[in-house]
């Protein structure tokens, strides 16, 4: 189902009944042309509305997400598509047999860290009311392409193709007078509660399924 529609589902469970009327979804709010700060507020109050809902029913926050199906469109170039439509293109670089064409796999991954950091700063700055005018952050990593090549190293140990010394850049400002510290520890608690990120922390087993057709 997705987050979408859950948040959907919430918002409905949430919003006083208006008979014949049927509640805008919470993503609506932010794109009326409204300021910044009543931006904030709404943001705050529909997290507020969902957070009383799964303090009230656990298991209603429990969700599948959407698949990504990615199709190999030959070399090595892949399209990866969500159910909506959205289409991303990956290839790889010259060096391992690639065109070059589009941006790789690895990089879509630190992507969506680094969005989805800075898109749980700025939903954790309007639960504390803090209005920002500011949030840039910038992921990285270093692979070893030997992983890549399911090679060992001189020790006879296989090397990872998993990226290491992953780090966050975050840069946040206030339009306010909100402290620096407010805002460093603010910036901690999101990374904490950033979905991708406790995926790259934590151990995440993936489950492989194979159809040969």
């Amino acid at each position: 189902m997705g987050w979408a529609r859950t948040l959907g589902v919430l918002w409905s469970q949430v919003l006083p009944e208006r008979p014949g009327v049927l509640p805008d979804p919470p993503v609506q709010l932010s794109r009326v042309g409204q300021t910044r700060k009543r931006h904030v507020t709404d943001i705050a109050a529909a997290l507020k509305r969902v957070e009383k809902v799964v303090l009230r029913s656990p298991q209603t926050g429990i969700h599948p997400d959407a698949p990504a199906t990615a199709r190999w469109t030959g070399g090595t170039k892949v399209t990866s598509t969500h159910a909506n439509g959205t289409q991303f293109a990956t290839d790889l670089p010259q060096a391992v047999g690639g065109e070059d064409s589009a941006v790789t796999p690895g990089w879509l991954l630190r992507a969506g860290l680094a969005s989805c950091v800075a898109t749980r700063i700025a939903m954790a700055a309007a639960e504390e009311g803090i209005e920002l005018s500011q949030v840039e952050v910038v992921a990285t990593s270093i692979s070893d392409v030997r992983g890549l090549l399911d090679m060992v190293d001189a020790a006879g140990a296989r090397v990872s193709a998993g990226p290491r010394d992953v780090q966050l850049h975050v840069k946040i400002a206030a339009a306010d007078a909100t402290r620096a510290e407010r805002l460093r520890l603010l910036v901690e608690r999101s990374n904490r509660c950033s979905p991708v990120s406790c995926a790259v922390q934590e151990l995440t087993p993936i489950g492989l399924q194979i159809e040969i057709v």
